[in-house]
C-alpha cells in the first residue's frame, strides 16, 4: 500500500491529537476540585499608598535623577499631569501575571523582576516540557497548523498552574515523576520559589544565614529533586503567580485565558529589536544560526540560509502588537506593551511602571536587583549568555557592533513594518549603524489599556 506524504504528516498530526487528549483526560481535575486562591493578608502599602507609575515621557521632563531617587509617586510629583488613572491596589486580589515575549528578547530579565519578589510565585518557561513532549522537533516551525497543535494543552497547562494545580505539570515531564516528585523540571533553578523553604531545605554551611540559593546551579545541586505537592503549597501561599513564556506566538492564542474572569490574568507582551534578537540568537544558539554567522564572516550570503527564522519572529510581533494597540475589549486592562530598550534604559521607572498597570506593591527586594543587576559589565554579558547580570544600557544596542551592515539591511527591509510600530529606526550606511552614539530606539510611550 502506498500513502503519499500528506497523508503521512496528517497521520502524525493525529497522533499528536490523540496523545495529548490522552494526557489531558488522566491528568486534568474539574474546575471544583483546583486549589483555591483565596485572599491572604494584607502588606504593608507603599509609601503613598498606591502603586508608583510614570511614562517615558514624564520621566524625561522630571529628570532621571529626580524620579529615581524619590519616595513619592508619580501621581504626586506630576500633580494631576499622568496620562492615565493608577489602578488602586487590592490586597485581597489575587494577580496573575504572563509575560509573553520570544527568545533572546531579555525575557528572562523581566522574568526576575517578578521572581526577587516574596509574594510572587515564579515559574521559568514551564511551556518548554509540552513543547518537548509534544513537538520536541517543531520548535523552529513556521507551519500554521504545526504552531497551532500544542497551543490547547499550553492553555490548558497554564490555567491549571496559575490555579497551583503543579501536578498537571508532570504529564509532561519525562521521566514521569515518582511520588510527585522530579528533578527534571526545566531550569528549577530560575525560581526563588522553588529554592527555598518549604520547597527546599538545603543544610547550612558556615556562615550562612539563609536558605534562599539565588545561584541557579546552586540550587540544582543542594535541594535535590523537587517535591512538586510543596511546591503547590508554596503556590498557594503567595499572593500572585508569575509566568514566562517564548512559547505563545501570539497575544490572541491566550484570549480564552484573558476572558475567563477566575483567572484575572494580565498579560506583559516583551518586544525588542528585531535586530538585536538576531545577534543574540547568532551569539547563542551556534548551530541552529550557523550559515548567519558564516554571512558575518564571510561578508557572503549562504544560497541555502533560512531566512525565514526571522521573518517568522517579526510577523508574530506585528500580528501581536497590532491586536493589542487596537484596544479590543477583551484585553481592557489586561495588556501592556513593553520595549526591551526602554525597561534596558530606565530599568527602576519601567519596572514601577509595570507594577502599577499589575496593581502591585514595589517590593524594595526588587528594587535592590535591579540596582545590582543593570550595571554590570558589558564583558560579563558576552561570556555569560544567559546571565541577568549586565550593563543594560549598553547592551539594549550593542547588536550595532556585531551585525555586518548587510545582514541589518535585509532584516529591517523584511521587519519593516514592525520596526515602524514599535518605533525603531532604520539605518541607511555602515557609519551611521556604528555610530552608537545615536540611537535607534525612538522615544515614544505605549500606555497601558485600562
Amino acid at each position: 500500500m502506498q500513502c503519499s506524504w500528506k497523508s503521512v504528516v496528517l497521520l502524525a498530526l493525529a497522533s499528536i491529537a490523540i496523545q495529548y487528549t490522552a494526557i489531558r483526560t488522566f491528568s486534568t481535575k474539574p474546575f471544583n476540585l483546583l486549589c483555591s486562591v483565596g485572599s491572604n493578608p494584607p502588606t504593608e502599602l507603599a509609601p503613598t499608598g498606591h502603586p508608583v507609575n510614570c511614562s517615558l515621557k514624564d520621566v524625561t521632563w522630571l529628570g532621571r535623577e529626580t524620579f529615581e531617587s524619590s519616595d513619592r509617586g508619580c501621581d504626586e510629583i506630576l500633580s494631576h499631569n499622568s496620562p492615565f488613572s493608577f489602578p488602586s491596589y487590592n490586597a485581597n486580589k489575587r494577580t496573575h501575571i504572563l509575560i509573553l515575549a520570544t527568545t533572546r528578547s531579555g525575557s528572562s530579565f523581566v522574568g526576575q523582576l517578578f521572581n526577587q519578589n516574596p509574594e510572587v510565585f515564579y515559574l521559568f518557561e514551564p511551556l518548554y516540557h509540552v513543547q518537548l513532549t509534544l513537538l520536541p522537533r517543531l520548535a523552529q516551525s513556521r507551519n500554521l497548523a504545526e504552531r497551532r497543535v500544542m497551543l490547547g494543552a499550553a492553555r490548558d497547562l497554564l490555567r491549571s498552574l496559575y490555579h497551583c494545580h503543579l501536578n498537571s505539570l508532570e504529564s509532561y515531564i519525562r521521566p514521569r515523576p515518582a511520588n510527585h516528585s522530579t528533578d527534571k523540571l526545566f531550569r528549577r533553578g530560575a525560581s526563588r520559589s522553588l529554592c527555598s523553604p518549604p520547597v527546599c531545605e538545603a543544610p547550612l554551611g558556615p556562615g550562612e544565614q539563609s536558605q534562599v540559593l539565588a545561584d541557579e546551579g546552586e540550587c540544582v545541586r543542594k535541594c535535590g529533586p523537587l517535591n512538586v505537592s510543596l511546591a503547590a503549597d508554596t503556590c498557594r501561599a503567595k499572593r500572585h503567580a508569575a509566568i514566562k513564556t517564548v512559547r505563545i506566538p501570539q497575544i490572541n492564542d491566550l484570549r480564552a485565558l484573558i476572558e475567563d474572569p477566575r483567572l484575572n490574568l494580565k498579560v506583559v507582551q516583551l518586544v525588542r529589536d528585531p535586530r538585536g534578537i538576531l545577534a543574540s540568537r547568532i551569539e547563542t544558539f551556534r548551530d541552529t544560526y550557523r550559515l548567519w554567522r558564516l554571512w558575518r564572516a564571510t561578508g557572503r550570503r549562504p544560497h541555502n540560509l533560512d531566512l525565514g527564522q526571522i521573518n517568522t519572529v517579526c510577523e508574530d510581533f506585528r500580528r501581536s502588537v497590532s491586536t493589542g494597540l487596537a484596544r479590543p475589549a477583551w484585553l481592557r486592562g489586561r495588556y501592556m506593551l513593553l520595549r526591551y530598550e526602554d525597561l534596558a534604559r530606565f530599568p527602576l521607572q519601567k519596572t514601577r511602571e509595570l507594577y502599577s498597570f499589575l496593581g502591585l506593591v514595589l517590593d524594595h527586594s526588587v528594587k535592590d536587583w535591579i540596582i545590582n543587576n543593570t550595571r554590570g559589565s558589558s564583558d560579563l554579558s558576552a561570556r555569560q549568555k544567559f546571565t541577568t547580570v549586565r550593563d543594560s544600557a549598553a547592551n539594549a544596542e550593542n547588536w550595532r557592533v556585531k551585525l555586518s551592515f548587510d545582514m541589518v539591511v535585509y532584516t529591517q527591509t523584511a521587519c519593516q513594518p514592525l520596526l515602524e510600530l514599535l518605533g525603531y529606526k532604520t539605518v541607511f550606511s555602515p557609519r551611521e549603524l556604528r555610530n552608537l552614539s545615536h540611537s535607534l530606539v525612538e522615544d515614544r510611550t505605549f500606555l497601558p489599556f485600562f
